[in-house]
């Protein structure tokens, strides 16, 4: 019996299949204004927030159905979120590169293609809708392959988020070069969640001058705090921003300084 995260990449496969048969859809793309999430963490002094658009996940179900991604998106960045990322995985996620189009539409700040991208198409399909980062998941790729789109999408001016969750996979991560590195404090096989993970691979890291954004498991201020204190220059919020009875005030309240370390 395979993971959530196995089943997850099977069904990838057919989605790719989908998208190559679409790839007319990438001829003679307009010219790309380019947004950058690194320039905006080398600038700052406060917590960078990617806030995210997420309408359902595997572990939790539907999240927030009915939120419109614009109005949503045009929210997070009222509020000071830096960048927005959008889910575009249909079948665990709800999600949709239409959701990252219709966002693009409306806000000019930069936006992760938030995805489990294991080909470059997906790349490619990012790209056509208007993102300025793509996300790559080292649990889910050989270090061969992640290099090779970690290359791909430089190549097509995007920036990179490398995702991992332990000391194999950062090893792995660091091979590439990267400056910008998510640490999932959600196991993405087992689904459980825990801070420790950020606080753990935060020193090695940090050692090797990458950005370090703490992914998932931000409820409360003093799970922020939390983070901030083991080096974090930004994190990655999904389901507490789209549940928020109060969005301005969950958001602005975890706009917190900088921790040097």
């Amino acid at each position: 019996m395979g993971t959530i995260l196995d089943k997850i990449i099977a069904e990838k496969m057919k989605v790719i299949e989908d998208l190559k048969q679409r790839k007319d859809e990438l001829k003679d793309l307009p010219a790309r204004k380019k947004r950058s999430f690194l320039q905006k963490l080398e600038a700052a002094n406060e917590l960078a927030i990617i806030a995210e658009f997420k309408r359902a996940s595997p572990s939790k179900g539907d999240i927030n159905i009915g939120l419109d991604p614009r109005e949503q998106a045009s929210s997070y960045v009222k509020y000071g979120a830096d960048t927005i990322s959008v889910l575009t995985d249909g079948p665990f996620f709800k999600g949709s590169y239409a959701d990252l189009t219709a966002v693009r539409e409306v806000i000019d700040a930069p936006i992760l293609c938030k995805d489990f991208i294991v080909d470059p198409i997906q790349i490619d399909f990012a790209k056509k809708a208007g993102a300025d980062l793509i996300l790559l998941i080292a649990a889910a790729l050989e270090e061969e392959k992640l290099i090779q789109l970690y290359q791909y999408a430089l190549e097509q001016d995007l920036e990179v988020l490398i995702e991992v969750h332990n000391e194999e996979e950062a090893e792995k991560t660091f091979k590439t070069g990267t400056k910008l590195i998510g640490v999932n404090n959600r196991n993405l096989k087992t689904f459980d969640v825990s801070l420790e993970v950020t606080e753990k691979l935060a020193p090695s890291i940090k050692s090797t001058g990458a950005f370090l954004i703490s992914e998932s498991g931000m409820k409360t201020i003093d799970d922020v705090k939390r983070v901030v204190k083991a080096g974090a220059n930004g994190i990655l919020v999904g389901e507490t921003f789209m549940r928020a009875s109060d969005l301005e005030k969950t958001l602005t309240e975890m706009k917190l300084p900088l921790v040097r370390v």
